[in-house]
């Protein structure tokens, strides 16, 4: 059975994965998890590379064609 690029993805990335996709900035990313930017960025280039994609709006697609989020997640109340 072949693996799927989603599948190659930690847990972590998975989660760095969604918080990109609802609009989330690294710094917030970083205080949301306790971790330094730079370690976010990192993951995201990790996540960028197995997936095969070029930047966050791909991962925010992405994630959406998935069903790994809704289409108004990450929006604010108005």
């Amino acid at each position: 059975m072949r693996e799927t690029p989603a599948s190659s993805l930690t847990s972590r990335e998975k989660e760095i994965l969604l918080l990109v996709a609802q609009g989330h900035p690294n710094k917030t990313i970083a205080k949301m998890l306790w971790l330094s930017e730079k370690t976010v960025r990192n993951h995201i280039t990790h996540i960028l590379g197995k997936l095969h994609l070029k930047s966050r709006t791909q991962l925010a697609c992405y994630a959406w064609q998935m069903g790994w989020i809704a289409k108004d997640e990450g929006k604010e109340e108005s």
